[in-house]
């Protein structure tokens, strides 16, 4: 039987219905301690079937707008392959008119997928949830690297990163300090939600890794940093973003389970189903 998000009845599965697609890329050949990734998306896929669908907050069951579940693609030959796909297949995806969602991985599968919303949208911001700045212009031996994930995209367009708490000193020289809300800040600063979204423009693309949340809530990342956002502080935020902007497509990366643990992956099932909900909320 076909698996479908949530569980949900096929009817609200099937392409021509759907208004929105799910791409995923379990990938993990990049990361340089904590591997896993490439086993997030299965771990995603099965907790959300035991979810409930109707969101609270928004008094909504968004999957009645049609998720459909892509078929994913995880291996590759080389960093270089799976970035030339990645941005291929996201074109692809773009021409379909239809709301687009990545699922990693590892963070290196956004490059690809960013630099083809780049292409495609005028006005576009990409807002970095993360708790590494990502910002090297190679990593052993590659560009196409996780720790290279914002690279291109800070080069080329307008990038706001929320949540930085880790980073090396050569990254310094590619930070735009106006527009990176460190951690520490977010925490100390109350009026970090509205200077941030102040600084994106009208169309947004999110790029959220789910280590930008503290571990005592998400300990299931590659390199789990302490002193992350809380649920409530990350959900409150984004709930400010999709309202106030056309937020145009968002991927999730780094989940890597932790076997005979649940709690992180239910977690991110109800990010991504959130997010969702904040996006077509009230259409």
């Amino acid at each position: 039987m076909k698996r479908t998000f949530g569980g949900i009845p096929l009817e609200f599965d099937t392409y021509d219905n759907a208004a929105i697609l799910l791409q995923a890329f379990p990938y993990d050949d990049t990361s340089t301690w904590g591997k896993g990734a490439d086993q997030g998306y299965d771990a995603f896929l099965e907790a959300a079937e035991n979810m409930e669908l109707y969101d609270i907050e928004t008094d909504s069951e968004v999957y009645l707008k049609g998720i459909h579940l892509c078929e994913p693609k995880g291996e590759f030959s080389s960093p270089e392959q799976m970035h030339a796909y990645t941005y291929q297949r996201a074109k692809r995806l773009l021409e379909t008119n239809k709301f687009l969602t990545f699922f990693g991985g590892e963070h290196s599968i956004s490059i690809g997928i960013i630099k083809a919303f780049q292409e495609h949208y005028t006005n576009l911001s990409v807002l970095h949830l993360d708790a590494h700045a990502d910002l090297r212009p190679n990593y052993m031996g590659s560009k196409f690297n996780h720790a290279c994930a914002m690279y291109n995209a800070n080069e080329n367009g307008n990038v706001v990163q929320v949540g930085i708490r880790s980073m090396d000193s050569s990254e310094k020289k590619y930070l735009n300090s106006s527009k990176a809300y460190f951690a520490h800040e977010v925490n100390s600063y109350s009026g970090w939600i509205s200077d941030s979204i102040d600084q994106l423009t009208d169309n947004v693309y999110i790029s959220l890794d789910l280590d930008v949340l503290d571990p005592s809530i998400m300990p299931a990342t590659g390199t789990p940093e302490p002193g992350g956002l809380s649920w409530r502080t990350l959900v409150s935020y984004l709930e400010e973003v999709f309202s106030e902007k056309n937020v145009v497509g968002f991927d999730i990366v780094e989940l890597a389970p932790i076997l005979g643990f649940s709690a992180p992956q239910f977690l991110t099932a109800k990010l991504y189903y959130k997010m969702l909900s904040y996006k077509f909320h009230g259409s």
